[in-house]
């Protein structure tokens, strides 16, 4: 006789989401060594009898825990510890929240953070003035919201040796004054004038910032993610060794794949470094727990300080067409040559393709790559999307490309309807991230977060992509109706299918017998819920390998609202 298995924890008496259905069924999950047993609901019945520990759903739903698939959380877990300016949403409250931070660390030789908006001030670029005024003694350097671009007053300037006489650099440019005396504000590779001055984040510092970013991101039922610039880059320290760290120290809850960051200065000549770095970690560490096999190619800058690479000519204030089609950072023919290298080594490339002629000079890449290489299992994939061309949609299937959504972004708000749409010729707002579109088309769609330059909340992106509305705003849609996604592609892109692009799809990303227990639970069956009312749900519950590692405090969970019962009974 078989002998029956054991299930060390059976959730039960709630809706679960395979992933493999249309709709969540009523039933449950038994998990043993830290993998699915079985999600049929008499054998989860059989072995929640002996289970060790049993979870009752109580009418919520059971969801494969989600990954975002393009995410900094080292970076973002120092700002956390740093000058954080992201809940700041006007020049007011910037500055004085700037002010305390000084004010609270006396101590510190430079004031560094980031998270402060745009939209909060006049043209998005605020002065030196205005830091002078609060912090006249100490230099201040600020990274904008979304990161392209930085804020820093007079003392600063001094220590790099940034004046008047400071050309803009071919990646970047600077605000200017009358004289041309640079104004407080650096966009793109302008930014990397500061770099020698100021301080790095130490790797303890690094090290303590991924640590409190995990703890953050699993709150939100994150279980994996894609970290889009691993390595030094742009100022920061250096990420793979805290990534290791945390492997050996048994810190790093989460599965992870690292972009290692393609710096546009170095060339070819990086390619070897990159190929032995993907190489030690393979030999270092579990694939499943840590993979550096991704690069990081930044093609484009961004569209609200007009250095998003784009087919058509930016507007001026009166609408009339400029001669500024936004920056790329790299010819594209050598892109194309330093892409088909490294799809010919097996390493997936991860774009920043923002405006539409960077994403089609990213498609020119990998089909380049796809006709030297042949087809691969590289699965590359571009992030942001903000622009695309119809041509370009009709692309991305055939070339085997996954469009990797930002979807909270695909909103009105202040920094799109001020700073980037009444510069953008033509149809742009119906060609904003074209979502619909390029599922309609085949595309296979990823989704992720950017956080820290938006915030990380996978249910607050599924909201977005599903009503082209912010929840709880009252704008209307961004875009066309055509644009918006169900539900369940949504979520799926979430899950399955940036599981897809780490290449974990044979683990995790669903909820199947054999798969990796990591699992989201949220407080209702999002399913059931207007679609209006969609960002009102919340996570209750974060497991990863079967082991419960965030749990929301009742008080919180209550808040939401009732569960609802499987079977249609309030619980």
């Amino acid at each position: 006789m078989t002998a029956t298995p054991h299930a060390d924890v059976v959730f039960e008496n709630g809706w679960i989401y395979t992933g493999t259905d249309s709709q969540p069924r009523p039933g449950g999950v038994a998990v043993a060594d830290g993998r699915i047993l079985s999600t049929d609901p008499e054998e989860v019945a059989r072995l929640s009898e002996t289970a060790t520990e049993r979870v009752d759903l109580a009418g919520r739903l059971l969801i494969p825990g989600f990954q975002d698939a393009h995410v900094h959380p080292v970076s973002a877990g120092i700002e956390l510890l740093s000058c954080n300016l992201t809940e700041c949403d006007t020049a007011e409250r910037t500055l004085a929240a700037i002010a305390a931070y000084a004010e609270a660390h006396p101590e510190v030789e430079w004031i560094l953070g980031a998270g402060w908006s745009m939209d909060a001030f006049p043209g998005g670029t605020p002065t030196r003035q205005m830091l002078d005024a609060i912090v006249p003694d100490r230099p201040v350097f600020l990274e904008n919201r979304d990161h392209h671009g930085a804020w820093f007053n007079t003392r600063a300037a001094e220590l790099a040796g940034v004046d008047a006489t400071t050309a803009d650099p071919a990646d970047g440019r600077f605000e200017r004054e009358d004289d041309g005396t640079p104004a407080g504000t650096a966009h793109e590779g302008a930014m990397n004038l500061f770099a020698a001055a100021r301080p790095r984040a130490t790797q303890q510092k690094a090290y303590d910032g991924l640590l409190a970013a995990q703890e953050y991101l699993l709150s939100f039922g994150i279980t994996a993610w894609q970290d889009a610039a691993v390595g030094e880059f742009m100022g920061s320290p250096d990420t793979v060794p805290v990534y290791h760290r945390a492997v050996a120290d048994g810190t790093l809850k989460v599965r992870v794949r690292g972009a290692q960051w393609w710096n546009r200065e170095e060339g070819d000549a990086q390619l070897g470094p990159i190929i032995a770095r993907r190489d030690e970690a393979a030999a270092a560490c579990d694939p499943e727990r840590l993979s550096l096999s991704s690069v990081k190619v930044m093609v484009d800058g961004v569209a609200e300080n007009f250095t998003a690479a784009m087919h058509d000519c930016y507007l001026d204030h009166h609408g009339q067409a400029t001669d500024n089609r936004g920056i790329s950072f790299f010819d594209p023919r050598q892109m194309a040559d330093f892409v088909t290298a490294l799809d010919r080594e097996g390493v997936q490339v991860h774009f920043h393709a923002l405006g539409d002629r960077a994403v089609t000079d990213a498609l020119n890449a990998i089909e380049q790559a796809r006709t030297v290489n042949g087809p691969s299992d590289n699965r590359h994939h571009l992030a942001h999307l903000q622009l695309v061309r119809s041509e370009d949609v009709d692309r991305f299937a055939p070339l085997g490309a996954t469009a990797n959504m930002q979807a909270l972004w695909a909103c009105h708000e202040d920094q799109l309807d001020e700073l980037t749409l009444p510069f953008l010729a033509g149809d742009a707002e119906a060609r904003h991230y074209p979502f619909g579109e390029l599922a309609s088309a085949g595309a296979a769609l990823a989704a992720g977060s950017d956080w820290p330059v938006s915030r990380p909340d996978p249910i607050q992106a599924i909201h977005v992509a599903v009503n082209r509305v912010a929840y709880g705003e009252e704008r209307p849609p961004l875009g066309p109706e055509h644009q918006k996604l169900t539900l369940a592609q949504a979520l799926d892109a979430y899950t399955q299918g940036t599981a897809r692009i780490n290449h974990l799809d044979h683990a995790t990303g669903r909820l199947l017998p054999g798969y990796y227990a990591d699992l989201a639970i949220l407080d209702r069956n999002v399913f059931d819920v207007p679609a209006e009312q969609i960002g009102s749900v919340g996570v209750d519950e974060t497991w990863v390998g079967g082991e419960r590692v965030y749990a929301r405090a009742a008080a919180d969970s209550a808040a939401t609202g009732d569960a609802v019962d499987p079977r249609g009974a309030a619980a």
